[in-house]
């Protein structure tokens, strides 16, 4: 019989709390207030201070309680809010709000006297060190019970007023009832008949006599949210799952679609409005999570340094300061593709990023990488992007045929059962603070690689459809793989010819790569015997050491990266920033003097965008090697990497036959003379007879073929009927 002597006055425990559990008949209703009153009171950290009591006299609405706190200070306290929590809830914000006016009814008065204060209600919030529940395996056993799931808020309604305590009149006697709501998305528990005594010659009530008078009820805000499992939670081949969350209070309007987050809720069910199903199946509900606690999982300081152990850092911090750490790296990025260093390297460029600048005048300045891969079939360029889905902290693999413009950035749809419109992100917002990975990048419609644009370059989506006008963030990489138009790269078109994109999307990307599969007999020999051992092997077989002390596997380097990108943000060196803007003035000095000396402009124009790509890949070279600054060394590397991608894709085509030797110019020029002496001005021929034509005359087909480019690069001829046919201008 607790609180036997309380007071002194005595009572008796008859009445148990909750009703109808037996377990719960050692905690009751008053001494589990008495206990949470002493936890919020009394509750003291390894510190020595007061944590709950010092939160509530700053914070006079919320509180944030751990539940390992509660459990170290009445385990079966901790038991019972697990277990039943929208029973024990009330009683701690009951609790919260008892506790808080006694600390407040020591401040005295305008008077002197010492007045009782007005206060507010007190809202809990539970915070927990659990691991997290997988959405898949909640089901009818965690009903009513706490649960803690992770996932991404895919879309957010707008604030509804829910009440709490609902003023009900008799339409027959005027009498007023109040009665309580149940909390989260369930309604009022109206009574059938009016408990007013008739008096003689009155008339009784009626059955359902009440009706709700909404202006003298009490109301609280109320959000729902959807939220989705994980990307690299769902298993391959099955749609994500999502579930209906619900919001009140102080955590209304926190939550912007796209954010990753850990929630603590309690698994309830309501009757769905529009269950056209189900109908007359009284007992099938839909569930929902009513949330008590939320934790943004992803922001620019949430989750930093102290979601790593000491040993996991002293290991990272001594494998930046191995010489070789660069090398080693690039050498963990994909080590079952053989070669292709230098795309390997700037993948690993791309998974550390820059750092995101933010000017005074409220300017961002991006800090991601974005790399395109063009290239032939069959040279890696999925498994590269499939590489970068798994390692990258957060990712989202796309494929351009299967993606709509909607589907990258963001739809609004409307909800079924309240006809209103809400907002769902796509793989952009979905991918905030990650990595994009786009296959097919050529076979997208047009109108749908437009949408990215904006994403690319301001790291915003901007809606404004249905009513909804709103701004979300897109903070991501973006990797993608595109073939060229006729499949293979052919060199002798120039690199327009081959890259089928808009200069606009082609210049947002920092990195351009160009993999062509070269028939070299001793580098097919090797690449066939990596491939052989591979699946001879059936693992990865890389040309590491394995007996280095450093976990070479790909969750070491995701971990890795994470510390990186939270701990790390250099900034350039002054030697390092008076070195970049010699060499960019001196490239833009070289092209200037090029295009005077050919006449026309270079492919890739260098300018500012390009200037920016290099200080982003600088100080991802630096933040690899967890550097405050970025030196010179890594500005010599970052312009090595642009120059073996972007400058060489400029090139790359028939722009590097334009220094031809004397006898191939001679033979070129002879070729333009047949042809034009083959076809007369406004004539038409199949080019493969013309072709043919010439090759019996004992002409070289590729000498043709070239001269046949230049010729249309002047504008003398021009093709028809996608190629097929050769057209004589002038």
């Amino acid at each position: 019989m607790s609180g036997w002597d309380e007071g002194a006055v005595f009572y008796s425990d008859q009445a148990q709390f909750p009703q109808g559990d037996p377990a719960a008949a050692d905690i009751t209703r008053h001494s589990a207030l008495r206990k949470f009153k002493e936890f919020l009171r009394g509750f003291t950290s390894p510190t020595g201070d007061f944590p709950y009591r010092e939160s509530l006299v700053h914070n006079r609405d919320h509180v944030t309680v751990a539940i390992e706190d509660l459990d170290a200070f009445d385990a079966e306290l901790a038991d019972r809010i697990r277990k039943a929590p929208a029973d024990y809830l009330p009683l701690f914000e009951t609790a919260g709000s008892e506790v808080l006016a006694s600390l407040r009814s020591k401040v005295a008065g305008e008077t002197g006297e010492m007045e009782e204060p007005v206060t507010g209600d007190v809202q809990i919030f539970l915070s927990s060190k659990e691991n997290c529940l997988s959405m898949r395996s909640i089901g009818a056993d965690y009903m009513s019970k706490l649960v803690k799931i992770a996932g991404i808020a895919i879309a957010a309604s707008r604030v509804k007023a829910k009440a709490t305590h609902v003023t009900l009149l008799c339409k027959n006697c005027r009498s007023v009832r109040t009665v309580p709501c149940r909390p989260g998305l369930g309604g009022a528990i109206v009574p059938r008949s009016c408990d007013h005594v008739p008096q003689p010659g009155e008339e009784p009530c009626p059955l359902d006599p009440w009706i709700a008078v909404p202006d003298k009820s009490k109301y609280v805000d109320l959000q729902t949210l959807k939220l989705q499992e994980n990307p690299e939670d769902v298993p391959t081949g099955e749609l994500p799952r999502n579930v209906l969350l619900s919001v009140d209070r102080h955590l209304v309007q926190t939550i912007v679609p796209g954010t990753r987050l850990t929630v603590v809720g309690i698994y309830s069910v309501f009757q769905a409005s529009g269950t056209t199903n189900h109908k007359g199946a009284v007992g099938v509900k839909q569930p929902y999570i009513r949330i008590v606690g939320l934790e943004q999982s992803r922001d620019d300081n949430t989750n930093g340094p102290s979601s790593f152990t000491l040993d996991e850092e002293m290991e990272f911090k001594e494998f930046a300061q191995r010489p070789d750490a660069y090398a080693k790296i690039c050498s963990m990025v994909a080590p079952s593709i053989y070669g292709h260093s230098d795309v390997k390297k700037a993948i690993a460029c791309l998974l550390f990023g820059g750092s995101k600048k933010r000017l005074p005048d409220g300017v961002r300045l991006r800090g991601d990488i974005h790399s395109l891969l063009l290239g032939d079939p069959s040279t890696a360029k999925s498994q590269f992007l499939k590489f970068v889905e798994k390692t990258a902290p957060i990712a989202v693999y796309t494929s351009g045929k299967g993606s709509s413009a909607a589907g990258l950035t963001a739809s609004v749809t409307r909800d079924s059962n309240s006809r209103e419109f809400y907002l769902e992100g796509g793989a952009m917002v979905l991918a905030d603070g990650g990595v994009v990975c786009i296959d097919e990048f050529d076979k997208m419609r047009p109108e749908d690689r437009v949408a990215i644009h904006e994403a690319m370059e301001q790291q915003t989506i901007s809606i404004a459809k249905a009513g909804i006008t709103t701004v979300l963030n897109s903070r991501t990489s973006v990797l993608a793989a595109a073939n060229p138009i006729s499949g293979r790269y052919d060199d002798l078109k120039t690199a327009q010819d081959n890259i089928d994109l808009q200069t606009t999307i082609l210049s947002r990307f920092d990195l351009i790569f160009i993999v062509k599969d070269v028939r070299m007999y001793e580098q097919d020999k090797r690449i066939a015997n990596h491939i052989i051992k591979v699946h001879a092997s059936g693992a990865q077989t890389t040309n590491l050491n394995k007996n280095t002390e450093v976990n070479e596997g790909e969750n070491w380097l995701k971990r890795y990266v994470e510390y990186c990108r939270s701990t790390c943000r250099p900034r350039l060196s002054e030697k390092a920033a008076e070195m970049l803007q010699n060499k960019y003035v001196e490239i833009r000095q070289k092209m200037r003097q090029q295009s005077n000396e050919t006449g026309r402009a270079a492919a890739i124009p260098i300018t500012v965008r390009q200037l920016e790509a290099i200080i982003r890949l600088s100080e991802s070279l630096a933040k690899m090697r967890l550097t405050s600054v970025a030196t010179p060394e890594h500005i010599e590397e970052a312009f090595r990497l642009f120059n073996v991608s972007t400058v060489d894709a400029a090139r790359s085509g028939i722009n590097e036959h334009l220094n031809l030797s004397p006898e191939i110019a001679n033979e070129i020029k002879q070729a333009e003379a047949q042809i034009k002496r083959r076809m007369g001005i406004g004539s038409h021929i199949s080019e493969r007879r013309l072709l043919d034509e010439l090759s019996r005359m004992g002409m070289n087909e590729s000498i043709v073929r070239r001269a046949l480019v230049i010729m249309h690069q002047r504008d003398e001829v021009e093709y028809k009927r996608e190629r097929h046919v050769i057209v004589r201008k002038y």
